[in-house]
């Protein structure tokens, strides 16, 4: 088990683009982008070289997709992922690059979010949004690279019943365990109960339940929430999670830096208590 941490695409960075990572000390990270520009083979060969000569390892690439993203819960079922269909075709698309891309790097599997997936298995909506996922995940099988649900707007339950619908070999989960708590949709601890078996990649962040049903709840620093990390970590242990812890801080600046470095600090211990 490896503590790493998001990392995005800088194309246009002066010197080697890892740099970041490895001034963290980390020998690893998600590599993160939303910009179809840099899903070429150039970029791709330049994270290649300077990944290698940083001495960090790509344990998956975040695939963003074009078109509006609200993280809400007015606009996002609107707006998020595979499920609107004003902007599906495009999506499954953009994430089918992505899976080259993924492949020219030798990273094992592209994450994303599929959005607001209905909880309602009868709805109308739901039986097009499990064959776009599928098409996807079937050409990252055929690239050999997995395709992994992160957590966010749909349910334990919802996610397992999609995973077993999609049926394809190489599906996983990136386990946000903010997420499911920002998002009031499970509780992360019990959820491992429910989809413990295909969690590949664990982010390490943390939030606060929603206070009202229109916004979110709010993200705060790793150990500072409602997750319990010391918990969370001893279950992930008890089911053989062998996975890369990726911090993730959803602020910007130096106090973004001090609570990764204080985090990285807090999570060795609690690995280490586990």
């Amino acid at each position: 088990m490896e503590i790493g941490v998001i990392h995005t695409i800088d194309a246009k960075a002066q010197g080697n683009m890892f740099k970041v990572v490895s001034d963290y000390g980390f020998g690893v990270c998600q590599l993160n982008s939303w910009n179809m520009a840099d899903c070429t083979p150039e970029v791709a060969a330049r994270v290649v070289k300077e990944s290698v000569e940083a001495g960090v390892r790509v344990c998956a690439v975040w695939a963003g997709v074009p078109g509006p993203a609200a993280w809400n819960f007015t606009q996002g079922p609107l707006t998020l992922g595979l499920v609107p269909e004003a902007y599906r075709e495009e999506r499954v698309k953009a994430l089918k690059s992505w899976a080259d891309f993924a492949s020219w790097i030798g990273a094992p599997a592209i994450i994303t979010h599929v959005g607001f997936i209905p909880e309602n298995m009868t709805d109308p909506a739901y039986p097009a949004v499990v064959e776009a996922v599928r098409e996807v995940a079937a050409y990252c099988e055929s690239k050999g690279i997995g395709f992994w649900f992160e957590t966010g707007q749909e349910t334990p339950v919802v996610l397992l019943r999609t995973i077993q619908r999609v049926g394809t070999s190489n599906l996983g989960i990136n386990l946000d365990p903010a997420n499911l708590i920002l998002y009031g949709k499970g509780n992360p601890i019990d959820a491992l109960d429910t989809i413990g078996a295909y969690v590949r990649n664990v982010h390490v962040k943390d939030g606060l339940y929603p206070t009202d049903g229109d916004n979110l709840g709010e993200e705060v620093r790793a150990g500072t929430g409602k997750v319990n990390f010391p918990a969370f970590v001893r279950k992930l242990k008890e089911i053989g999670f062998t996975g890369e812890y990726i911090i993730e801080r959803e602020i910007t600046g130096e106090e973004q830096r001090q609570d990764i470095l204080r985090t990285t600090g807090d999570l060795k211990q609690w690995l280490q208590e586990a």
